[in-house]
């Protein structure tokens, strides 16, 4: 019991991460800029060890069968931080920004769930490689640029990350049972992009 309750503490603590990243991509009109800022959210995360859905997914075939617990657990502190973050921020002084996220979130719930999914799957993909890069890439410079490059191409590209989207769905006030399908299925996709690359390697290895 203790195991999980660690867990779900740094996935909550995670999601307020990626919510503060999010915060500075709302913040900032450049898109490019405001992409680089949100990468903010992840390199806090992969250097203190803070536990992120749509990181830990990626390796769901290296460890035990149990460990799909502790992704789903991860999943749901995800979900507590951001939804927390996202309310502290509509009591505050930048709730400026809700507008903004209003708007991104009106085109999320109004595309077709086919293709919420594929924009998730390539997400995931990057974010593997920004976050296995980061762990196994010696060159530290090397580690670094794969992180920062993965997360921002993600963002520039318009992919979905569904914890992200946690926040951006919280403080944009779009929460309703159409916005959870759309969540779910993105998060689907991200399982899915998250698998492809490391299942190809094993495959490519055998």
């Amino acid at each position: 019991m203790k195991k999980y309750l660690t867990v779900l503490v740094d996935a909550i603590i995670a999601g307020i991460c990626i919510a503060t990243g999010g915060i500075a991509f709302l913040s900032i009109e450049n898109p490019v800029v405001g992409a680089l800022f949100f990468t903010l959210g992840l390199f806090i995360i992969v250097t203190r060890k803070y536990n992120l859905f749509t990181g830990k997914v990626c390796y769901v075939f290296d460890n035990k069968p149990s460990y799909i617990i502790d992704v789903i657990i991860i999943w749901i502190g995800n979900l507590i931080g951001t939804v927390l973050t996202g309310l502290a921020v509509k009591a505050t002084r930048i709730e400026t920004i809700c507008l903004r996220a209003e708007k991104m979130c009106q085109t999320k719930i109004d595309d077709s769930l086919i293709s919420l999914f594929v924009l998730a799957i390539f997400c995931n993909m990057l974010i593997f490689i920004a976050v296995d890069g980061f762990n196994k890439n010696e060159h530290t410079v090397g580690k670094y640029l794969g992180l920062f490059f993965g997360v921002a191409g993600f963002i520039v590209c318009g992919f979905e990350h569904c914890v992200a989207d946690m926040f951006y769905f919280t403080v944009g006030g779009a929460w309703s049972v159409k916005t959870l399908i759309c969540l779910l299925v993105i998060t689907a996709g991200n399982i899915v992009g998250g698998v492809l690359l490391p299942l190809a390697k094993k495959l490519r290895d055998q």
